[in-house]
């Protein structure tokens, strides 16, 4: 384990154990809210019987909604206290999750051509390189599978709320591809008065994003920058609510492999 997982792992456990926003178990889902949660646009069709893969999914969200939609569920993430979460989910609604301990860089413990669908949660900009997660992700699906993944907008990554300076929201760092990125907290991920490490990201431009999917045979289907978060141009300054209505923090990817 290098130095980038150790990170991410000792922050991903205090999130946990802080009862973070992303670390919270959906318990309360039937098929119907279950498709809402991760399909509302229905982009994903009929997938009941198909293999997926939650990569650096853990937590007891995604893998509920996946599993009571009928499909069979691997979880892969770097936090044993995450995967937890998705044991307790599966004993919760009488469905099997196969949980897995690793690293999203490094996928050789999976067969190769073993997905019909990758979900990856927020997670690619945990990690340097997009182009070495895009090809662990290009040899475990299969042709004609369906990779979808959400990530920061690369244009405002590091940007927050808090970034208010009275007339707009200033960009103080380099567009660089791999830049190191570290913020804090926005008050909605928790409210823990514990030490939790602060976020520490990666940008990945938009040509590493899109040229790193073309390489490895992906077609780019949808691509979303709106956000869940209610954003209004209206709300105060300074808040997250306005900040979103000016900069939206993340992107989200459709693509199909086809090489």
């Amino acid at each position: 384990m290098d130095e980038i997982a150790r990170y991410n792992l000792e922050r991903w456990r205090a999130l946990t154990k802080a009862d973070a926003l992303f670390t919270r178990p959906y318990l309360n889902l039937d098929a119907d809210s279950a498709r809402a949660r991760i399909d509302p646009e229905n982009r994903l069709g009929e997938i009941a019987g198909r293999d997926v893969l939650l990569l650096a999914g853990g937590g007891g969200q995604q893998s509920a909604a996946f599993a009571l939609l009928g499909t069979h569920v691997t979880v892969v993430d770097l936090c044993e206290e995450q995967l937890e979460r998705d044991r307790q989910v599966a004993a919760r609604y009488r469905v099997e999750i196969e949980t897995r301990q690793g690293d999203l860089r490094d996928l050789s413990s999976l067969r190769a051509d073993a997905f019909d669908i990758v979900w990856q949660p927020y997670s690619i900009n945990f990690v340097p390189d997009a182009r070495a997660v895009f090809a662990q992700v290009a040899r475990v699906l299969r042709r004609e599978g369906i990779y979808y993944f959400n990530c920061a907008n690369p244009f405002v990554n590091g940007l927050t709320e808090k970034d208010w300076n009275g007339e707009g929201y200033l960009l103080k760092q380099p567009y660089r591809d791999g830049a190191a990125i570290t913020s804090a907290d926005s008050a909605w991920v928790h409210n823990s008065s514990d030490p939790i490490p602060r976020p520490r990201e990666y940008r990945h431009t938009l040509g590493t994003l899109v040229n790193g999917l073309i390489e490895q045979g992906f077609e780019i289907r949808h691509l979303s920058d709106s956000t869940d978060f209610s954003p209004d141009p209206n709300a105060a300054p300074g808040t997250w609510e306005h900040f979103t209505a000016i900069a939206p923090p993340w992107l989200s990817f459709w693509a199909i492999y086809h090489p």
